[in-house]
Protein backbone atom coordinates (compact mmCIF):
# COMPACT_ATOMS: atom_id res chain seq x y z
CA UNK A 1 0.00 0.00 0.00
CA UNK A 2 2.10 3.05 -1.09
CA UNK A 3 0.03 5.63 -0.15
CA UNK A 4 1.06 4.63 3.39
CA UNK A 5 4.83 6.34 1.92
CA UNK A 6 2.76 9.24 0.57
CA UNK A 7 0.80 10.11 3.64
CA UNK A 8 4.38 10.34 5.34
CA UNK A 9 5.83 12.45 2.60
CA UNK A 10 3.46 15.14 3.09
CA UNK A 11 2.98 15.53 6.69
CA UNK A 12 6.93 15.58 6.92
CA UNK A 13 6.34 18.23 3.48
CA UNK A 14 4.02 19.92 5.93
CA UNK A 15 6.35 19.94 8.72
CA UNK A 16 8.89 21.74 6.71
CA UNK A 17 7.08 23.94 5.15
CA UNK A 18 5.74 25.18 8.61
CA UNK A 19 9.53 26.05 9.84
CA UNK A 20 9.80 27.96 6.68
CA UNK A 21 6.35 29.81 7.54
CA UNK A 22 8.50 30.64 10.87
CA UNK A 23 11.48 31.65 9.25
CA UNK A 24 9.71 33.59 7.21
CA UNK A 25 8.11 35.93 10.26
CA UNK A 26 11.70 36.14 11.37
CA UNK A 27 13.31 37.21 8.19
CA UNK A 28 10.30 40.11 8.05
CA UNK A 29 11.21 41.21 11.30
CA UNK A 30 14.93 41.88 10.09
CA UNK A 31 13.53 43.43 6.62
CA UNK A 32 11.10 45.77 8.43
CA UNK A 33 13.47 46.69 11.12
CA UNK A 34 16.41 47.32 8.06
CA UNK A 35 13.97 49.18 6.09
CA UNK A 36 13.03 51.67 8.80
CA UNK A 37 16.88 52.21 10.03
CA UNK A 38 17.27 53.14 6.14
CA UNK A 39 14.57 55.50 6.39
CA UNK A 40 15.41 56.85 9.49
CA UNK A 41 18.85 57.71 8.03
CA UNK A 42 17.45 58.97 4.87
CA UNK A 43 15.16 61.67 6.32
CA UNK A 44 17.00 62.41 9.20
CA UNK A 45 20.49 60.37 10.25
CA UNK A 46 22.31 61.07 7.50
CA UNK A 47 22.33 64.72 7.36
CA UNK A 48 22.96 65.05 11.02
CA UNK A 49 26.84 65.70 12.24
CA UNK A 50 28.80 63.33 13.67
CA UNK A 51 28.29 58.97 13.67
CA UNK A 52 24.64 57.57 12.49
CA UNK A 53 22.65 57.36 16.00
CA UNK A 54 19.12 55.70 15.79
CA UNK A 55 16.67 56.96 18.97
CA UNK A 56 16.47 55.03 22.22
CA UNK A 57 14.99 51.44 21.93
CA UNK A 58 14.46 51.97 18.16
CA UNK A 59 14.83 49.07 17.08
CA UNK A 60 13.03 47.17 20.13
CA UNK A 61 9.64 49.16 19.23
CA UNK A 62 10.13 48.39 15.49
CA UNK A 63 9.97 44.34 16.27
CA UNK A 64 7.13 45.18 18.70
CA UNK A 65 4.78 47.02 16.84
CA UNK A 66 5.69 44.50 13.84
CA UNK A 67 4.49 41.29 16.09
CA UNK A 68 1.83 43.40 17.37
CA UNK A 69 0.19 43.70 13.65
CA UNK A 70 1.05 40.17 12.36
CA UNK A 71 -0.12 38.86 15.81
CA UNK A 72 -2.87 41.01 16.33
CA UNK A 73 -3.93 40.09 12.83
CA UNK A 74 -3.55 36.25 12.99
CA UNK A 75 -5.48 36.54 16.14
CA UNK A 76 -8.70 38.65 15.27
CA UNK A 77 -8.83 37.00 11.47
CA UNK A 78 -8.17 33.16 12.96
CA UNK A 79 -11.40 34.67 15.97
CA UNK A 80 -13.61 35.29 13.30
CA UNK A 81 -13.07 32.50 10.89
CA UNK A 82 -13.72 29.90 13.88
CA UNK A 83 -16.88 32.23 15.32
CA UNK A 84 -19.82 30.40 15.64
CA UNK A 85 -17.96 27.16 14.42
CA UNK A 86 -18.36 24.93 11.40
CA UNK A 87 -21.40 24.96 10.80
CA UNK A 88 -21.77 28.98 11.06
CA UNK A 89 -19.27 29.04 8.27
CA UNK A 90 -20.99 26.45 6.30
CA UNK A 91 -24.15 28.48 5.93
CA UNK A 92 -22.23 32.10 5.26
CA UNK A 93 -20.82 29.64 2.04
CA UNK A 94 -24.54 28.88 1.33
CA UNK A 95 -25.30 25.38 2.28
CA UNK A 96 -28.01 24.53 4.13
CA UNK A 97 -28.35 20.85 7.35
CA UNK A 98 -28.84 17.86 4.55
CA UNK A 99 -32.70 16.65 4.88
CA UNK A 100 -32.27 12.83 4.66
CA UNK A 101 -36.23 12.24 5.22
CA UNK A 102 -37.22 14.26 1.97
CA UNK A 103 -34.33 13.29 -0.53
CA UNK A 104 -33.73 9.95 -1.29
CA UNK A 105 -29.56 11.70 -2.67
CA UNK A 106 -29.17 12.93 0.84
CA UNK A 107 -30.60 9.92 2.53
CA UNK A 108 -28.08 8.29 1.34
CA UNK A 109 -25.34 11.17 2.17
CA UNK A 110 -25.97 10.87 5.40
CA UNK A 111 -25.43 6.90 5.41
CA UNK A 112 -22.37 7.44 3.70
CA UNK A 113 -21.40 10.28 6.54
CA UNK A 114 -22.51 7.41 9.44
CA UNK A 115 -20.38 4.49 7.18
CA UNK A 116 -17.03 6.99 7.45
CA UNK A 117 -17.19 7.85 11.01
CA UNK A 118 -16.81 4.31 12.02
CA UNK A 119 -13.98 3.43 9.48
CA UNK A 120 -11.97 6.26 10.51
CA UNK A 121 -12.76 6.84 14.13
CA UNK A 122 -13.50 9.92 13.82
CA UNK A 123 -16.50 12.26 15.17
CA UNK A 124 -19.35 12.20 13.03
CA UNK A 125 -19.51 15.60 11.44
CA UNK A 126 -22.69 17.39 10.46
CA UNK A 127 -23.96 16.56 6.89
CA UNK A 128 -24.82 19.70 5.10
CA UNK A 129 -25.54 20.22 1.47
CA UNK A 130 -24.86 23.63 -0.64
CA UNK A 131 -28.36 22.90 -2.81
CA UNK A 132 -27.62 25.91 -5.55
CA UNK A 133 -24.29 24.87 -7.32
CA UNK A 134 -24.47 21.86 -9.74
CA UNK A 135 -20.59 21.58 -9.58
CA UNK A 136 -19.25 18.42 -8.26
CA UNK A 137 -17.43 19.64 -4.87
CA UNK A 138 -17.30 19.24 -0.89
CA UNK A 139 -15.66 21.05 2.09
CA UNK A 140 -15.06 20.00 5.48
CA UNK A 141 -15.07 22.87 8.16
CA UNK A 142 -14.58 23.54 11.68
CA UNK A 143 -12.49 24.59 14.45
CA UNK A 144 -12.14 20.53 15.69
CA UNK A 145 -14.39 17.62 15.47
CA UNK A 146 -17.00 18.88 17.73
CA UNK A 147 -18.10 21.19 15.85
CA UNK A 148 -17.21 20.07 12.41
CA UNK A 149 -19.39 19.47 8.77
CA UNK A 150 -18.90 17.87 5.93
CA UNK A 151 -20.84 19.92 2.94
CA UNK A 152 -21.28 18.93 -0.73
CA UNK A 153 -22.56 20.23 -3.42
CA UNK A 154 -25.95 19.10 -5.33
CA UNK A 155 -24.23 18.42 -8.26
CA UNK A 156 -21.97 15.42 -6.12
CA UNK A 157 -25.26 14.21 -4.89
CA UNK A 158 -26.33 13.90 -8.41
CA UNK A 159 -23.84 12.56 -10.69
CA UNK A 160 -21.66 10.34 -7.92
CA UNK A 161 -22.24 6.85 -7.32
CA UNK A 162 -22.22 5.65 -3.89
CA UNK A 163 -18.66 4.51 -4.73
CA UNK A 164 -17.52 7.67 -5.55
CA UNK A 165 -19.08 9.75 -2.74
CA UNK A 166 -17.89 7.37 -0.32
CA UNK A 167 -14.63 8.60 -1.65
CA UNK A 168 -15.44 12.01 -1.55
CA UNK A 169 -16.82 12.13 1.71
CA UNK A 170 -13.29 10.16 3.33
CA UNK A 171 -11.13 13.32 1.87
CA UNK A 172 -13.02 15.14 3.85
CA UNK A 173 -13.23 13.25 6.76
CA UNK A 174 -9.08 13.02 6.07
CA UNK A 175 -9.18 17.04 6.56
CA UNK A 176 -11.14 16.70 9.89
CA UNK A 177 -8.94 14.05 11.45
CA UNK A 178 -5.82 15.26 10.85
CA UNK A 179 -6.61 18.97 11.95
CA UNK A 180 -6.52 20.38 8.28
CA UNK A 181 -9.21 22.91 8.96
CA UNK A 182 -8.22 24.28 12.28
CA UNK A 183 -4.39 24.36 10.93
CA UNK A 184 -5.77 26.28 7.67
CA UNK A 185 -7.44 28.88 9.53
CA UNK A 186 -4.69 29.58 11.67
CA UNK A 187 -2.26 29.93 8.47
CA UNK A 188 -4.90 32.51 6.53
CA UNK A 189 -4.99 34.01 10.06
CA UNK A 190 -1.08 34.48 9.72
CA UNK A 191 -1.26 35.92 6.27
CA UNK A 192 -3.56 37.80 7.18
CA UNK A 193 -1.68 39.75 9.51
CA UNK A 194 1.08 40.10 6.75
CA UNK A 195 -1.23 42.32 4.80
CA UNK A 196 -2.38 43.83 8.19
CA UNK A 197 1.30 45.00 7.72
CA UNK A 198 1.27 46.14 5.05
CA UNK A 199 -2.10 48.42 5.05
CA UNK A 200 0.15 49.84 8.03
CA UNK A 201 2.73 51.19 5.55
CA UNK A 202 0.12 52.12 3.10
CA UNK A 203 -1.83 54.42 5.86
CA UNK A 204 2.02 55.89 6.68
CA UNK A 205 2.15 56.39 2.76
CA UNK A 206 -0.88 58.19 1.99
CA UNK A 207 -0.66 62.23 1.36
CA UNK A 208 -1.92 64.31 4.18
CA UNK A 209 -5.15 66.23 3.83
CA UNK A 210 -3.44 68.97 1.76
CA UNK A 211 -1.84 66.48 -0.58
CA UNK A 212 1.42 66.48 0.95
CA UNK A 213 3.65 63.55 1.61
CA UNK A 214 5.51 64.02 4.58
CA UNK A 215 8.59 62.28 5.92
CA UNK A 216 6.36 59.69 7.25
CA UNK A 217 6.24 58.90 3.65
CA UNK A 218 9.33 56.80 3.61
CA UNK A 219 8.80 55.13 6.73
CA UNK A 220 5.54 54.09 5.31
CA UNK A 221 6.76 53.31 1.78
CA UNK A 222 9.92 51.12 3.31
CA UNK A 223 6.77 48.94 5.59
CA UNK A 224 5.12 48.62 2.39
CA UNK A 225 7.80 47.00 0.40
CA UNK A 226 8.53 44.87 3.44
CA UNK A 227 5.01 43.56 4.29
CA UNK A 228 4.46 42.96 0.71
CA UNK A 229 7.12 40.63 0.38
CA UNK A 230 6.06 38.95 3.63
CA UNK A 231 2.52 38.42 2.42
CA UNK A 232 3.68 37.41 -0.74
CA UNK A 233 6.05 34.76 0.93
CA UNK A 234 3.33 34.18 3.38
CA UNK A 235 1.04 33.34 0.85
CA UNK A 236 3.14 31.14 -1.30
CA UNK A 237 3.80 29.00 1.98
CA UNK A 238 -0.11 28.88 3.20
CA UNK A 239 -0.95 27.38 -0.71
CA UNK A 240 2.03 24.77 -0.35
CA UNK A 241 1.11 23.85 2.91
CA UNK A 242 -2.36 23.15 1.49
CA UNK A 243 -1.24 21.52 -1.72
CA UNK A 244 0.15 19.16 0.81
CA UNK A 245 -2.80 18.38 2.74
CA UNK A 246 -4.77 17.76 -0.23
CA UNK A 247 -2.42 15.07 -1.54
CA UNK A 248 -2.53 13.63 2.55
CA UNK A 249 -6.20 13.72 2.55
CA UNK A 250 -5.93 11.83 -1.21
CA UNK A 251 -3.84 9.09 0.34
CA UNK A 252 -6.51 8.54 3.52
CA UNK A 253 -9.45 8.56 1.31
CA UNK A 254 -7.68 5.88 -0.93
CA UNK A 255 -6.58 4.25 2.35
CA UNK A 256 -9.92 3.98 4.08
CA UNK A 257 -12.23 2.97 1.13
CA UNK A 258 -10.31 0.65 0.08
CA UNK A 259 -10.82 1.84 -3.99
CA UNK A 260 -8.92 4.24 -6.04
CA UNK A 261 -12.21 4.03 -8.53
CA UNK A 262 -14.37 6.13 -5.42
CA UNK A 263 -11.85 9.19 -4.96
CA UNK A 264 -10.58 8.94 -8.31
CA UNK A 265 -13.92 8.54 -9.92
CA UNK A 266 -15.24 11.93 -8.22
CA UNK A 267 -11.80 13.81 -9.87
CA UNK A 268 -12.18 12.31 -13.15
CA UNK A 269 -15.73 13.64 -13.22
CA UNK A 270 -14.66 17.11 -11.98
CA UNK A 271 -12.02 16.68 -15.04
CA UNK A 272 -15.64 16.29 -17.17
CA UNK A 273 -17.34 19.39 -15.68
CA UNK A 274 -14.03 21.89 -16.15
CA UNK A 275 -13.84 20.50 -19.98
CA UNK A 276 -17.41 21.31 -20.42
CA UNK A 277 -17.39 24.63 -18.75
CA UNK A 278 -20.08 23.84 -15.77
CA UNK A 279 -20.02 26.73 -14.07
CA UNK A 280 -19.43 26.39 -10.02
CA UNK A 281 -19.82 28.92 -7.28
CA UNK A 282 -17.29 30.84 -6.57
CA UNK A 283 -15.77 31.50 -2.96
CA UNK A 284 -13.05 33.88 -1.73
CA UNK A 285 -9.67 33.11 -2.22
CA UNK A 286 -9.77 32.98 2.43
CA UNK A 287 -11.60 29.39 2.27
CA UNK A 288 -10.35 28.10 -1.52
CA UNK A 289 -8.32 25.78 1.22
CA UNK A 290 -11.67 24.17 2.38
CA UNK A 291 -12.96 22.66 -1.19
CA UNK A 292 -12.05 19.44 -2.55
CA UNK A 293 -11.15 21.37 -5.89
CA UNK A 294 -10.69 25.11 -5.89
CA UNK A 295 -12.49 27.27 -8.78
CA UNK A 296 -10.47 30.51 -8.24
CA UNK A 297 -10.08 31.92 -11.67
CA UNK A 298 -7.23 34.45 -12.67
CA UNK A 299 -3.32 34.76 -12.48
CA UNK A 300 -3.25 34.60 -8.75
CA UNK A 301 -4.91 31.51 -8.99
CA UNK A 302 -1.81 30.07 -10.79
CA UNK A 303 0.55 31.70 -8.64
CA UNK A 304 -0.98 30.39 -5.32
CA UNK A 305 -3.36 27.78 -5.95
CA UNK A 306 -3.65 25.76 -2.95
CA UNK A 307 -4.73 22.70 -4.84
CA UNK A 308 -2.29 20.43 -6.64
CA UNK A 309 -3.04 20.09 -10.82
CA UNK A 310 -6.26 17.88 -10.94
CA UNK A 311 -4.15 15.58 -13.54
CA UNK A 312 -1.63 15.60 -11.09
CA UNK A 313 -3.77 14.02 -8.05
CA UNK A 314 -5.78 11.87 -10.80
CA UNK A 315 -2.07 10.18 -12.19
CA UNK A 316 -1.31 9.54 -8.44
CA UNK A 317 -4.03 7.64 -7.57
CA UNK A 318 -4.13 5.79 -11.16
CA UNK A 319 -0.55 5.92 -11.85
CA UNK A 320 -1.49 6.86 -15.28
CA UNK A 321 -3.98 9.41 -16.12
CA UNK A 322 -7.01 7.50 -17.57
CA UNK A 323 -9.04 10.88 -18.81
CA UNK A 324 -12.30 12.08 -18.44
CA UNK A 325 -15.28 10.01 -16.71
CA UNK A 326 -18.86 10.79 -18.26
CA UNK A 327 -21.24 12.34 -15.05
CA UNK A 328 -23.72 9.17 -15.57
CA UNK A 329 -23.47 7.66 -12.52
CA UNK A 330 -23.92 3.81 -14.58
CA UNK A 331 -21.04 4.40 -16.61
CA UNK A 332 -18.60 1.75 -15.37
CA UNK A 333 -14.63 3.26 -14.46
CA UNK A 334 -11.91 2.53 -17.08
CA UNK A 335 -9.73 -0.16 -15.34
CA UNK A 336 -5.91 0.54 -15.92
CA UNK A 337 -4.24 -2.22 -18.64
CA UNK A 338 -3.29 -5.21 -16.79
CA UNK A 339 0.02 -5.34 -18.83
CA UNK A 340 0.68 -1.82 -18.82
CA UNK A 341 3.88 -0.37 -17.57
CA UNK A 342 4.15 1.45 -14.45
CA UNK A 343 4.30 5.15 -14.82
CA UNK A 344 7.74 6.36 -13.75
CA UNK A 345 7.19 9.85 -13.76
CA UNK A 346 4.06 9.92 -11.03
CA UNK A 347 4.37 7.16 -8.48
CA UNK A 348 0.46 5.76 -8.08
CA UNK A 349 -0.62 4.68 -5.31
CA UNK A 350 -0.89 0.26 -5.64
CA UNK A 351 -3.85 -1.57 -3.51
CA UNK A 352 -2.88 -4.87 -2.62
Amino acid sequence: MRFFEFQREARGETVRLLLAFGVTVLLLLVAVNAALALAWGLTWGFWMPGDLSFPRHFFEVNTAVTLLFVLGGWWVETSRLSEGGGVRLAEQLGARLAQPSGQLDEQRFCNIVDEMAIASNVRRPQPMVLARDQGINAFAAGWDEDDSVVAVTQGALEHLTREELQGLVAHEFSHIGEGDTRLNMRLVGMVFGLEMLFRMGQSLFEPDTRDRRMAAALIGLAVMAAGWLGWVAGHALQAAVSRQRELLADARAVQWTRSRDGLGGVLRKILTQQNAGVETRAVGSVVQHMLLVGNESGKVAGWFDSHPPLNERIRRIYGRNPGPLPLQRGVEHEAPPAAAAPNTDTPGWTLV
